[in-house]
């Protein structure tokens, strides 16, 4: 059916019919060889659009960048190409049975409650060569050819190949062997996904996936859990992840190309991207606890493990995002809260993170809204992303170009386990302003140290001293009394770089007042 376009005089609104086109809102299509007698309105149709709203199932809308000068009815008759839907980015959950109050319907009626919800849009990609591949979760497989330049799309698989899967959930390039595999794949000769199956294809061709004699294609079947939730490449090994155990899969050449062993069962993953290798180790958080493969799987005491977990948005639990700063020996897991949960009144987007130092062998938390990584390589820095912007990261010491506060802060800490009261007299600064500003005095090189005092467990800080302290300051004169001490270090000046060291502090043995 032929596509045309109506539109008002003097608008530059478009209503596009096409009675097949199953795009959404925030979807891009291109025309090519509208005619409809105005060459100036023929040019601005004859590009790529974004698709603004979709009234029905056979008509959007576009939006041109000038007037119509004249009304089109039904005029115009174009060619399109649609690009993939962009799919959602906040998860819709499903609802059914136990959606609804207990006991709002009666007993053996249909729930009043629809069943239906969304997934989120994810995409996998890794390199063969300068080229490119990658995946739609739970869809097909595109290549991008280098030597075809920047301005050709990349193209299906399928069409490239002759029995590429059609759905995959992930797909990696095995570098060390050369083989490209898809986790989660259709067998071949048929559509139906297999969750639980590995398909790869030919060494150092990843357009022959038919299993020959003369070829290393081939596939696997993962006998445990009910479907791949991610795959982890390290240096040696991929590891493979399910909802409920871990393998690894390793290249062992002619006839079987690779072998898969179990490692673990009853082991849980957060979701597609909540998984990062380091070397040949690979850390990832679980439903309630965080996990480290470096040989063995072993769950990493996490002293900071209620504070995530109690505030975490299930619904949304496939945003979480793993990352690793190789510069500072971190791993980062950006999560969203349930504070920020839509119901709450926020936006359901990653809001927080928490942080495993494996040099240093502790944890932390903050709050940053970032919803991918990438350790520094190919660029200095860092990158991540929030909704909208890239960022660089480790870049400066301020907010791209403005101050901000920087601080660590200590959970509170016991002296002799809490049964004795102590006070607090002296402390003794340990903090260096290496690598800040070249233009920023020693006096205006500053951090506020703040130690807080605690009589019980259960009770709050009951006072707190303030010290600014600069880069000759020697010591600090306190008050304070109680069990137990918290403390705060921040600075709040442009172009500061600070480290803090091991600060001291004088105390004896004393009574409550």
């Amino acid at each position: 059916m032929a596509i045309t376009f109506t539109s008002a005089t003097d608008s530059t609104t478009v209503t596009v019919n096409d009675a097949s086109h199953g795009a959404l809102v925030g979807d891009f299509v291109t025309f090519s060889n509208a005619q409809t007698g105005d060459t100036s309105l023929n040019t601005q149709l004859n590009i790529e659009h974004e698709i603004k709203t979709v009234p029905t199932t056979g008509t959007y809308t576009i939006t041109l960048s000038a007037n119509a000068a004249a009304a089109l009815s039904s005029a115009g008759s174009a060619d399109a190409e649609y690009q993939l839907n962009i799919g959602i980015n906040t998860v819709v959950p499903g609802s059914g049975w136990g959606a609804g109050t207990w006991g709002a319907d009666g007993w053996g009626s249909a729930s009043s409650e629809v069943v239906g919800g969304g997934t989120l849009r994810l995409w996998s990609q890794d390199n063969f060569g300068e080229d490119l591949i990658f995946n739609e979760k739970d869809g097909f497989v595109f290549y991008w050819d280098k030597s075809n330049g920047v301005t050709t799309r990349a193209q299906n698989l399928i069409e490239l190949s002759d029995a590429a899967p059609t759905k995959s959930r992930k797909v990696i390039v095995s570098e060390r062997d050369r083989h490209v595999i898809c986790f989660g794949a259709n067998p071949i000769n048929t559509s139906t996904q297999d969750r639980l199956l590995v398909r790869f294809s030919s060494q150092e061709n990843p357009f022959l996936w038919t299993p020959t004699a003369t070829n290393t294609a081939g596939d696997l079947r993962i006998g445990t859990g009910s479907e791949i939730v991610t795959a982890v490449k390290t240096r040696r090994e991929i590891i493979v992840l399910t909802d409920t155990s871990v393998h690894s899969m390793q290249f062992i050449g002619p006839p079987f190309t690779f072998g898969i062993n179990q490692l673990a069962s009853n082991i849980t993953v957060r979701g597609f991207n909540s998984a990062v290798a380091v070397g040949d180790a690979v850390f990832w958080m679980g439903y309630d606890r965080f996990y480290i493969y470096d040989g063995r799987i072993q769950v990493l005491p996490c002293s900071v493990r209620d504070h995530v977990f109690k505030d975490f948005n299930e619904t949304q639990s496939n945003k979480v995002y793993a990352g690793v700063n190789s510069a500072f020996g971190e791993v980062f897991w950006f999560y969203p809260s349930q504070t920020n949960a839509i119901a709450n009144g926020g936006n359901g987007e990653n809001d927080k993170y928490v942080v495993y130092n494996y040099d240093q062998k502790i944890w932390y938390v903050g709050s940053l809204a970032r919803s991918s990584w990438l350790d520094r390589g190919v660029y200095q820095y860092p990158m991540a992303t929030d909704s909208n912007l890239v960022y660089n990261h480790e870049k400066g010491n301020d907010n791209d170009g403005t101050a901000f506060t920087s601080f660590i802060e200590s959970s509170p800490i016991d002296v002799q386990d809490g049964d004795q009261f102590v006070f607090l007299r002296r402390m003794i600064p340990d903090v260096s302003f290496d690598n800040s500003d070249s233009n920023i005095s020693n006096d205006n090189k500053q951090a506020i140290f703040s130690l807080k005092a605690q009589r019980s467990p259960s009770g709050g800080f009951i006072k707190t001293s303030t010290n600014t302290v600069t880069s000759t300051t020697e010591l600090n004169h306190l008050r304070l009394r109680g069990r137990s001490f918290g403390l705060r270090v921040e600075s709040t000046t442009q172009g500061v770089n600070w480290r803090l060291g091991t600060p001291r502090v004088d105390l004896r043995a004393d009574g409550d007042r």
